[in-house]
């Protein structure tokens, strides 16, 4: 613990303060990219699976960042038109339905219950 004179007090507790929110921005965008990785690598296992290349096409990719905001997508770069369809199914030309094969919903869950858990544990303890 340094000394500090009455007279710099305000900013070396400013000082501080943005050394602390840096780290804790720092800190919650590892915890942001790291869960989207694993989202993805989810999503890959969980995925309907033909060829594979579905599963294979999906990918995360950071759409913004500011000092304090991260914004990333999980998304299928070279199928994505069958995304909606596998998920919530549809109608055949001939008639009839193809049954929904959720893969991306409970992922997308687990997601955000687990950053959630890990923020509020990256900050109490």
């Amino acid at each position: 613990m340094s000394k500090v004179k009455i007279d710099n007090l305000t900013t070396s507790i400013m000082n501080e303060l943005k050394a602390y929110s840096e780290s804790s921005v720092k800190d919650v965008k590892k915890l942001i990219t790291d869960t989207a990785r694993k989202g993805c690598d989810e999503i890959r296992k969980t995925a309907p699976s033909n060829t594979g290349k579905y599963a294979k096409s999906w990918r995360v990719k950071k759409l913004n960042e500011t000092s304090n905001r991260l914004e990333l997508i999980l998304y299928s770069r070279d199928r994505y038109f069958l995304a909606h369809l596998l998920e919530h199914g549809h109608a055949k030309r001939n008639g009839g339905r193809v049954k929904a094969r959720p893969h991306i919903k409970g992922v997308e869950e687990n997601m955000l219950k687990t950053l959630d858990e890990k923020i509020k544990g990256c900050f109490n303890g």
